[in-house]
């Protein structure tokens, strides 16, 4: 999509935490996560990142999702998902249940990020 045809995707402004790794970082940093939509969020926080890094973030209900830094701007940055998201089950509160919210995404089965994919390729 171009800059244009991002800015037209529906997000939600709401207040969650959540983790981000950098790539060639190993510790994880706590971030707020300012709006989110199924392409990407807004994230601010103090992470070393620049425009086009490699990031994993936790993201709750769902778990790690990959994507890149689209922008960044003081310590808000902007994260393009590798794959879309639902961004109502990382919305929906951690002890209710998700299942119903689920849809396509259930039926996808287990996305696996590239760092657990290349820990299971090694053990092979």
């Amino acid at each position: 999509m171009s800059n244009v045809d991002t800015r037209q995707v529906g997000r939600d402004s709401l207040f969650l935490l959540a983790q981000v790794r950098v790539d060639g970082q190993d510790t994880p940093v706590r971030v707020k996560v300012r709006n989110l939509s199924a392409g990407g969020m807004m994230a601010e926080g103090e992470v070393r990142v620049m425009r086009g890094a490699h990031v994993e973030v936790e993201l709750r209900n769902i778990g790690w999702v990959d994507g890149n830094v689209a922008w960044k701007q003081g310590n808000r940055f902007g994260i393009a998902f590798a794959e879309e998201i639902d961004p109502k089950i990382a919305r929906a509160p951690i002890d209710s249940t998700v299942d119903h919210l689920m849809g396509d995404f259930e039926k996808r089965g287990p996305r696996i990020n590239r760092r657990e994919r290349e820990r299971s390729l090694r053990k092979l």
